[in-house]
């Protein structure tokens, strides 16, 4: 029997480039999830939620990820690869550097949201492009 994987919402969207927002409402849609955000009764059936969470608890519930990627896959999402994922955050924060008077958002905010597993990659992408902004962590976060 295979063992599941389970994922916030949050890492499920990272794995497809996608928010966690958008994922919700790909389960919202297929009747994952209420409008609460909290799981429901055909999300513990599919095997799509951890059916040991409190059902209080949909916001910090735990999603199967191979049940889910499933899923997304059949709504037309694609998992991206690493270098994708490098790619679309360097896009990201070279854009912010560069500013827009519509946009309130730091790039030092938005890094906030990097993987910690990317940043030295998108650091590396961000100087050969000659964008000198680089992510920097807190001590605290570096492991």
């Amino acid at each position: 029997m295979e063992t599941s994987t389970w994922i916030t919402l949050n890492d499920l969207g990272r794995s497809f480039g996608i928010s966690s927002i958008h994922c919700a409402r790909a389960l919202e849609h297929q009747g994952w999830r209420d409008r609460q955000g909290h799981p429901t009764d055909a999300a513990v059936e599919a095997g799509a939620v951890d059916q040991h969470m409190p059902k209080k608890h949909g916001r910090s519930a735990l999603w199967n990820a191979n049940v889910c990627a499933d899923l997304l896959k059949k709504k037309g999402y694609r998992p991206v690869t690493r270098s994708e994922h490098i790619g679309q955050w360097t896009d990201l924060l070279e854009a912010m550097t560069a500013g827009s008077p519509s946009i309130t958002t730091t790039a030092d905010q938005m890094a906030e949201e990097l993987p910690t597993d990317l940043v030295e990659d998108v650091n590396r992408q961000l100087s050969q492009r000659g964008c000198r902004y680089q992510v920097c962590r807190p001590l605290s976060n570096r492991h």
